[in-house]
């Protein structure tokens, strides 16, 4: 299994993004918070909101898609428009930076804002109180709006409690418990459905995705459409995901070099929850019950270990030596997965999960 690649975007026409923009367009309000984890299709769904509202012949569906609005919108040049992205986030989706931040990142003066920057904040909040262009009104789409830090919330909270006349917004996060309260407050929320295992199989197929490696990306995505495609199309297998409990128990420290350091936390601690969602009683959500060790493991232990591991997703962008790094998560996590199962597992034959039954 590869490191995970960054989110693909949900396409607008995804079944269950058209049935809540239906939802949401026939309901007034000035400012949405579409909230919910990554993979869900937030930032496609706002977007197709914004395109609705601005375009010129909009219907029960949406927007028209053929009209000068519509058209400007897709090749990112809408005057009524404003997007606020992180830099890296809105070079990657094909979204123009102000001509001084492009200018500063291709001098290299600075590398592109994984947060979104307060001068970009407050160019947004100077485009609010312009006159509409296109007469249709104006939208600001924020995404994702966990990104703001409390100075760029905070200058957009006078717009939002007071915003011009003609002026909407979205706001798309995907850790909307980050946002300041009186960011939340002054927004309808909106909490992203979860599409079901079938229609979100029927879209993954869709995307060229083939039958076997669409099943094994969504589990390792946990049912979130948008993840399980860039699983998918990562190249390397989202088969491989079900064998990494197996591996790592194993003492294989090689089942973890295919990540970054980022990303081997990340899968570590989707292997923690399922643990910790068994002991529990309940469901796995990234693995099948065979996948994982058979016997009950500790709380106490898997809690422990959960703290670890978000203790070292804070350095993981930056570890001090990722060798070392890679060999200790994967030591610890061979002992937590042995330590209910007598030290054995069997193989990926045997028909039954990890250790003895």
């Amino acid at each position: 299994m590869s490191e995970a690649p960054s989110v693909q975007p949900v396409e607008t026409s995804a079944p269950w993004i058209a049935a809540q923009r239906r939802q949401l367009l026939a309901q007034r309000g000035h400012a949405w918070l579409l909230q919910g984890p990554s993979g869900l299709g937030q930032y496609a769904l706002g977007l197709s909101m914004v395109r609705a509202w601005l375009c010129e012949r909009p219907g029960a569906e949406g927007a028209c898609g053929q009209c000068a609005s519509c058209h400007a919108i897709d090749v990112r040049a809408h005057a009524d428009l404003c997007v606020l992205m992180p830099e890296v986030q809105m070079l990657a989706l094909g979204w123009p930076l102000p001509e001084k931040a492009q200018a500063d990142i291709d001098d290299k003066k600075r590398k592109p804002s994984k947060e979104i920057r307060v001068e970009a904040m407050r160019d947004a909040v100077e485009f609010c109180q312009r006159t509409s262009a296109r007469g249709r009104g104006k939208a600001l789409l924020i995404y994702p709006a966990e990104q703001m830090n409390a100075i760029t919330a905070n200058a957009l909270l006078k717009t939002l409690e007071e915003p011009p006349g003609d002026a909407r917004f979205v706001l798309a996060s995907e850790a909307a418990h980050q946002l300041l309260p009186t960011i939340r407050s002054r927004c309808l929320g909106h909490t992203m459905t979860w599409p079901d295992a079938q229609s979100a199989s029927t879209w993954l197929l869709g995307q060229g995705v083939d039958a076997a490696e669409a099943d094994a990306a969504l589990q390792a995505a946990g049912g979130r459409p948008g993840d399980a495609l860039a699983l998918a199309k990562d190249g390397k297998g989202a088969a491989a995901w079900s064998q990494l409990p197996r591996q790592l128990a194993k003492g294989d420290v090689a089942a973890l070099s295919v990540f970054s350091p980022v990303d081997a936390v990340s899968a570590l601690q989707k292997i923690c929850h399922d643990l910790m969602a068994l002991t529990g009683g309940g469901e796995p959500r990234y693995f099948s019950p065979a996948d994982l060790p058979s016997k009950p493991l500790s709380m106490a232990l898997l809690s422990d270990w959960s703290r670890e591991l978000a203790a070292a997703a804070r350095t993981a962008d930056h570890p001090f030596n990722s060798g070392l790094m890679m060999e200790s998560l994967a030591a610890r996590a061979r002992s937590v997965l042995l330590s209910g199962n007598a030290g054995r597992v069997r193989g990926a034959g045997s028909g039954r999960g990890l250790g003895d039954r």
